[in-house]
């Protein structure tokens, strides 16, 4: 594949995603106790992953994080098991990634605002002027408040306050302030809120990458932790597969459970050897 087709696909992804992110129906919620996942669920598994709490503990700055080599080397196993099919969609950046140790995996970054495909160029929407507005807000307001942090990504800004949950409400009425002056989207996370453009999610990335190789043909199944991924479970159950939550149950639309980053570790494994 040329550069230029490679671009030209990448593009096509970003514009599938954003275009059907508004055209989903959600799956029931339950809010019952779930049981973990049969190891055969992975077999023909179109595999999608989220990244912090799921493959990696949550920290408690985002630079906190460590991918440590297994990790890689276990993905790259069960993603020639699976042919191929395998993707990280994360709210991270796709450019943070790859830097963390994925350049050669199928990524969806920023919530599906961003698609690359391993080694390729990325697909993203040019960061807004109102985001860089946005950012100085956030900066201002952390200044002096410790615990409170600003996250730069590259086509967005996270204000979070984990380390200082006091502030919270403080946080989100500066957040709501800004998406509604601004028209931007604004993304509840675990202790952070996002600005970043409208148009996309984790289902609508779902949605994107299943319509086109190497996710083509297999059964959607989605591993994550936080609110974020609930359009993925969504997504992945209207695709004919299910979602697996990570960590404690709540209301999900997810069909299992996993405990905790150890159980995906373990479950992944499993797969591995399964599909041997």
């Amino acid at each position: 594949m040329t550069a230029g087709a490679a671009r030209k696909n990448d593009k096509g992804l970003h514009n599938r995603g954003c275009e059907l992110a508004v055209k989903r129906h959600f799956a029931p919620v339950s809010d019952h106790p779930l049981p973990p996942p049969p190891p055969a669920l992975l077999t023909d598994a179109a595999l999608f992953l989220d990244f912090d709490g799921t493959l990696t503990p949550i920290t408690d700055t985002p630079d906190g994080v460590i991918v440590d080599d297994g990790l890689v080397q276990l993905l790259l196993a069960l993603r020639e098991r699976l042919d191929g099919r395998l993707a990280i969609v994360s709210g991270r950046s796709i450019e943070t990634l790859r830097a963390l140790g994925f350049a050669d995996f199928l990524l969806a970054g920023t919530h599906g605002l961003e698609f690359a495909r391993p080694g390729g160029a990325i697909a993203a929407p040019a960061r807004l002027a109102a985001i860089d507005d946005a950012e100085a807000a956030f900066n201002a307001f952390a200044a002096d408040k410790p615990g409170v942090l600003v996250e730069r990504k590259s086509i967005s800004v996270g204000l979070h306050y984990r380390g200082a949950p006091a502030w919270q409400d403080a946080a989100h009425a500066l957040a709501r302030q800004w998406a509604d002056q601004d028209g931007l989207a604004l993304q509840q996370g675990k202790m952070l809120y996002e600005l970043r453009p409208g148009g996309a999610d984790k289902g609508s990335a779902v949605h994107a990458l299943m319509a086109q190789g190497p996710m083509a043909g297999g059964v959607p199944v989605f591993i994550g932790d936080d609110v974020t991924d609930e359009e993925g479970f969504a997504a992945a159950v209207e695709l004919g597969g299910v979602g697996i939550l990570v960590g404690p149950v709540r209301q999900t639309r997810a069909a299992y459970n996993l405990e905790q980053v150890a159980a995906v570790r373990h479950y992944l494994r499993e797969g591995v050897a399964r599909l041997a």
